[in-house]
């Protein structure tokens, strides 16, 4: 990890940009990809899971059996830990329910919101070295809770590697409704498109490689999405009171997500950056993923600045997915935080917490979307309709004002429907 030393603000693009190359042969490939499942459906997904994972599907629906074998396979201190961390967010998104608004702008005139669920969710669960199943009950448990009508699920199952067996507990536990072994950008275009196997969803959420993020990008015209995603990423804030050790395994646990993922330290102190960097070496000895945290930490950085208003200044340029702070008076940091996906608030809590089992949701934006966008939360699967009801009374009070506006630009038979009825009043 390069250190900069005080740099000027002219110098913070360059800092604040990531290792995501913009290649046109993924771009290609996906589109490829989608026209494929477009006009073959499932004969096309099969192909590419040999293709792709080497693996000969017959039936893309995990049947109930399977799904019972893997449940039994899966130890029992894995389906605790799962069912601690399942009623955690739970319990957190419950509280984010929406309340209706009921409002009389005006005697007579009724306006109404509605949240209502999204009817039908799809749910793409990445597999390879490091199955997610904690990405299921980060997505199933907020489905759920909304009270979406049919949620389905996603995994690429490989020639040598079955579906983890944690995923279709998770699954299971979550009451997901039907689960598919098809991965990649395919099964995103399965999702979107339907297939004879795979009906089309309304909305597609879940992390996933470059070809998965393409394909959402390239589908988001026919389907909404959760949101942009890339590789993940972490900014750690650090003053004098922080922990190096602590500080060096939080940046660690972001670079072993692969060789894309980005980490930050940003600390107003030379002698804490030294510390951290000798940190980061001990610990990442010891690690099982050398080279993804080798290539990770390559494009890494550790930025000094000298007050807590220059960091926060940077913090909010860079918008990082994951903010730890671990300074003295964190909560009032945290308050000058304009763009951050999740925030993390002194010396115990690492961001390991809000990716298992705190509560909060680990499916958030990266690649600085922060500044726009929120992360999955109980709101991401619903929609809110509105409703209005006007009284003769309430519409003699506001016909004015509509019949003005409406003339002024040029909608004449906007201002006709109303004067139609305020005739007979």
């Amino acid at each position: 990890m390069q250190t900069y030393i005080n740099p000027s603000k002219a110098e913070w693009p360059e800092l604040t940009v990531r290792n995501i190359p913009d290649d046109p042969a993924v771009a290609e490939a996906v589109a490829g990809i989608v026209e494929e499942v477009r006009r073959r459906g499932d004969e096309a997904l099969r192909e590419m899971a040999l293709r792709f994972d080497g693996a000969a599907v017959g039936c893309l629906e995990v049947s109930e059996a399977e799904i019972a074998e893997a449940c039994a396979r899966v130890s029992d201190e894995v389906k605790a830990a799962i069912g601690l961390a399942k009623e955690n967010i739970s319990k957190f998104h419950e509280a984010q329910r929406p309340a209706e608004v009921d409002i009389e702008t005006l005697p007579g005139v009724r306006c109404v919101q509605r949240p209502v669920a999204i009817d039908r969710v799809g749910l793409y669960i990445p597999g390879g070295r490091a199955p997610l199943f904690s990405t299921v009950l980060m997505l199933a448990c907020p489905a759920k809770i909304a009270g979406c009508r049919e949620i389905i699920l996603c995994t690429p199952q490989s020639g040598s590697h079955p579906i983890a067996p944690e995923i279709l507990y998770a699954a299971s536990v979550c009451g997901i409704d039907k689960i598919y072994r098809v991965g990649g950008a395919q099964a995103i275009a399965a999702m979107a498109l339907g297939t004879e196997t795979i009906g089309r969803v309304d909305k597609i959420f879940g992390p996933g490689n470059r070809f998965v993020t393409k394909a959402k990008q390239q589908l988001s015209s026919v389907v909404a999405i959760d949101m942009p995603a890339g590789p993940s990423e972490v900014l750690v804030m650090a003053d004098d009171s922080a922990d190096p050790v602590y500080i060096a395994a939080d940046l660690l646990s972001q670079a072993e997500h692969g060789p894309d993922s980005q980490a930050i330290l940003v600390c107003d102190s030379e002698n804490i950056a030294a510390r951290v960097s000798e940190e980061v070496e001990r610990l990442g000895a010891r690690l099982s993923r050398a080279d993804s945290v080798s290539a990770s930490l390559s494009h890494s950085r550790m930025i000094v600045l000298p007050t807590v208003g220059e960091m926060l200044d940077f913090v909010n340029a860079y918008a990082p997915e994951h903010l730890i702070i671990s300074m003295r008076d964190a909560w009032e940091v945290a308050a000058g935080v304009r763009a951050a996906g999740s925030v993390f608030i002194g010396n115990y809590s690492p961001e390991s917490a809000g990716d298992y089992a705190s509560g909060t949701n680990h499916t958030l934006p990266t690649g600085a979307w922060a500044r726009s966008y929120s992360g999955v939360n109980l709101d991401s699967f619903m929609r809110k309709i509105t409703y209005q009801e006007l009284t003769r009374e309430g519409l003699g009070l506001i016909a004015p004002t509509i019949v003005t506006m409406a003339r002024a630009e040029g909608l004449d038979a906007h201002a006709l429907a109303v004067e139609v009825r305020t005739s007979k009043i």
